[in-house]
């Protein structure tokens, strides 16, 4: 793994929402775990995204994360999130942020933020509770330990299971454009 530079201050994270000929991808860009504002809020919509395909959502979501990313200085980005997971099993087989993190060389840290539990990845999962919810949110990261990815998602602002940004994220990336 390569060492980046001190100087790197954003965090993006990303998101991708459908719609039926079209995909809306939306990125918050923030410098701290702790801002409860983001810097940026960054739109890209991509025409005709690749069809679903089970087992294979990368496929469908990455593109649209590319286009997305054209529109930062990815220079300047230190670690990027997630909605999903990093690794979809016990086995590491990648899932969407193992693919965000090996389209840039390995040089960017990824962390997955998932809502809903995945069978059979409790070895590469690590739980975090927020507020007061009794469900969990799901933390999987690469290029980052990850006790620190959680540790960072746990300190985001907000008082709820979902940090405020990241609610922020979902709420704009559902949001019809004009």
């Amino acid at each position: 793994m390569s060492i980046r530079k001190e100087s790197l201050s954003m965090i993006i994270a990303v998101d991708v929402y459908y719609e039926e000929k079209k995909a809306k991808s939306v990125g918050v860009i923030f410098h701290n775990w702790e801002d409860s504002k983001p810097l940026e809020v960054i739109t890209c919509d991509t025409e005709n995204p690749h069809e679903y395909e089970p087992g294979f959502f990368y496929k469908r979501e990455l593109p649209c994360i590319q286009e997305l990313l054209k529109l930062t200085d990815i220079n300047q980005i230190h670690t990027l999130v997630v909605d999903g997971y990093v690794y979809l099993n016990n086995e590491r087989k990648p899932g969407l942020g193992h693919y965000v993190y090996t389209n840039f060389s390995g040089n960017i840290p990824v962390i997955g933020v998932a809502k809903n539990a995945f069978h059979d990845n409790e070895a590469v999962v690590q739980k975090i509770y927020r507020g007061h919810s009794s469900k969990p949110l799901y933390i999987t990261s690469v290029g980052m330990e990850l006790a620190v990815a959680a540790g960072h998602i746990q300190r985001m602002h907000g008082e709820y299971r979902f940090p405020h940004l990241l609610k922020l994220l979902d709420k704009e990336t559902k949001e019809a454009r004009p």
